[in-house]
C-alpha cells in the first residue's frame, strides 16, 4: 500500500489497516521515502502532489475506489462485506473518491514528517526496492 506519510487521513487510514489485518499481509510504503517516489513514478502518481494512494494486489496496480475495494477483500470478515459499494457505479465512487483526495489536508491537516511506525509495526513497512 503505497500512501502519502504526511497525510493525516492517509496515515490514519494505515493505522486502521495496520489494527484490523490479523494476518500482517499487508505492507505499507510512505510515498515521501526513495521506494515509494519510484513506485509512484512507475505507476503514473505525481509523489510530489499525489492523488491517490495505490494499492498493489496480486501484481495489480490499483488506485482510487478499485483500491479501496481490493485493500477491504484482503482485510477478510467482517470488513471484507463492506466492498458490496463496489455495486456502485465507478465514475460515482472515484468522483467521491477525487473530492476527498482533493479536501483530505484542509479536511483532515497535514504532518510536517512522516508518520513513524513503532518498532513492532517497522517489519511491515517497506522503505526499499525488494532484493531482486
Amino acid at each position: 500500500m503505497l500512501f502519502d506519510g504526511v497525510c493525516n487521513l492517509c496515515s490514519g487510514s494505515v493505522r486502521t489497516v495496520l489494527a484490523l489485518d490479523r494476518k500482517g499481509l499487508i505492507r505499507f510504503t510512505p510515498i515521501q521515502s526513495a521506494y515509494g517516489r519510484q513506485l509512484a513514478l512507475a505507476h503514473g502518481i505525481d509523489p510530489d502532489q499525489p492523488t491517490s494512494f495505490l494499492f498493489l494486489d496480486g501484481g495489480r496496480a490499483l488506485e482510487k475506489s478499485a483500491a479501496i475495494l481490493a485493500l477491504l477483500r484482503r482485510l477478510g470478515a467482517p470488513w471484507s462485506l463492506l466492498a458490496v459499494i463496489g455495486v456502485l457505479p465507478r465514475s460515482w465512487l472515484d468522483g467521491g473518491y477525487d473530492w476527498l483526495a482533493a479536501n483530505r489536508y484542509r479536511l483532515m491537516g497535514k504532518r510536517s514528517t512522516c508518520m513513524l511506525p513503532t518498532p513492532e509495526q517497522r517489519a511491515r513497512f517497506i522503505l526499499e526496492p525488494p532484493a531482486a
